[in-house]
């Protein structure tokens, strides 16, 4: 049996090794599918989050018919503010609209897990309240002028600079990182890979 990452995310792939899965004995590869990420109408954040996890696992198992016995890991991150979706900014303007509107501010972040083995495929989503500090015009540019938060959900990784910007976390936080420690392992032991 072959674990895949539906991910190219390399915070992704830390993660899943420090969940236990950089055994010799154990086969871990990474594919990357492409799916539309567009919400759609009327999907809640949580549904929104859950369906991509979902929709990557299941595009990756077609990327991984070459393996083993494939059995999929597919996750997204998104960041929700006042209801509304905060996905990774379009430039450099969006992220420091981003960063404006969660200085001072809680938000949340949902990371959905989902894997699937082309016969079942299981999934759940984490929601991790996180507080900001207050941001100054400054801390925005020369945070965004470093080029982290272009790629981040939100603009901002807290695992990076962009964590001095985090006052308070309630829920965990690998799963503001990108992958819920505790219940991935959990499905994966569903799967029997743990």
């Amino acid at each position: 049996m072959t674990l895949v990452l539906a991910s190219q995310s390399p915070r992704r792939r830390e993660l899943l090794l420090q969940a236990g899965l950089g055994r010799a004995d154990f086969r871990f590869e990474r594919v990357n599918p492409d799916i539309d990420e567009t919400p759609l109408p009327d999907e809640t954040p949580e549904a929104h989050v859950e369906r991509l996890a979902r929709e990557k696992a299941l595009a990756g198992l077609s990327l991984a018919s070459g393996f083993e016995q494939p059995v999929v890991l597919g996750s997204d991150t998104i960041v929700v503010l006042d209801g509304r979706i905060l996905g990774k900014p379009r430039d450099a303007e969006d992220a420091c609209a981003m960063l404006s509107a969660l200085s001072d501010r809680e938000h949340q972040v949902m990371t959905a897990v989902a894997i699937s083995d082309g016969n079942q495929t299981r999934s759940t989503v984490v929601q991790t309240k996180v507080r900001f500090s207050v941001l100054n015009e400054d801390d925005i540019r020369l945070y965004v002028a470093s080029g982290e938060p272009l790629d981040k959900a939100g603009a901002y990784g807290i695992q990076g600079m962009g964590g001095a910007f985090v006052s308070a976390i309630d829920g965990s936080y690998s799963a503001v990182v990108g992958l819920p420690l505790v219940e991935t392992r959990a499905l994966l032991q569903s799967f029997s890979l743990l």
